[in-house]
């Protein structure tokens, strides 16, 4: 849970507007790219750790099945093998896919909204919030910002890196901890506070940018 609520964050339908919005179109393509490594990076290494943390895990090789029967990493292959052999999608496909796309985000945002209202913050543990709030908001993008000075990467890239660093707690962890079992109460709290606060601590990340 702890790996969860800290190590992943929301650079989908929360970093990728912030971009576009404080540094336009121009560089979306950067953002985008970034989303995208981070949600395999979730549907893998997420789930594992998800599996990995469950009452009814029996260590190592119940994580890896898991990862196995999460399928985001398997339609990015076939998505980059279509890309690359040039294969045309029928209108049909196209609009199935589109209208699993729209539902996606609103599925996301009910679940969460329904595990917030379950939470029982007397059973959290503050010091575990803390400490993932901490990583996820302060720490991660120190982090970023020491990485990014061994890259070989322009300014403005090294800006969009750090700034995705510091987004909050990504909403899929909740969707995992609650399949897992994974510290739920933690992950979920962790999504709302984390979010709550980059109010604050975004800006301020930006100004330092700068």
């Amino acid at each position: 849970g702890m790996i969860l609520a800290s190590a992943f964050m929301n650079n989908g339908n929360f970093g990728t507007p912030v971009v576009l919005f404080l540094f336009g179109m121009d560089v979306l393509d950067i953002a985008i790219a970034l989303m995208v490594l981070q949600s395999l990076l979730t549907s893998t290494v997420g789930v594992y750790f998800a599996a990995k943390g469950s009452p009814s895990a029996d260590g190592i090789r119940s994580a890896l099945n898991a990862v196995k029967k999460t399928p985001i990493a398997y339609g990015a292959m076939i998505g980059l093998t279509f890309q690359y052999l040039n294969v045309p999608l029928s209108k049909t496909v196209q609009e199935a896919v589109q209208l699993v796309a729209d539902g996606a985000i609103p599925t996301i945002m009910i679940l969460l909204g329904m595990q917030l209202a379950t939470i029982e913050f007397k059973k959290i543990s503050l010091a575990k919030l803390s400490l993932s709030l901490f990583i996820r908001l302060l720490l991660s993008p120190l982090i970023a910002w020491i990485i990014t000075f061994l890259l070989p990467v322009d300014p403005l890239t090294r800006q969009i890196m750090i700034l995705m660093a510091a987004m909050p707690t990504a909403v899929y962890t909740t969707i995992f901890a609650v399949q897992y079992d994974a510290d739920p109460n933690l992950v979920s709290s962790t999504t709302l506070v984390s979010t709550c606060l980059s109010v604050i601590t975004l800006p301020w990340i930006f100004h330092l940018l700068l």
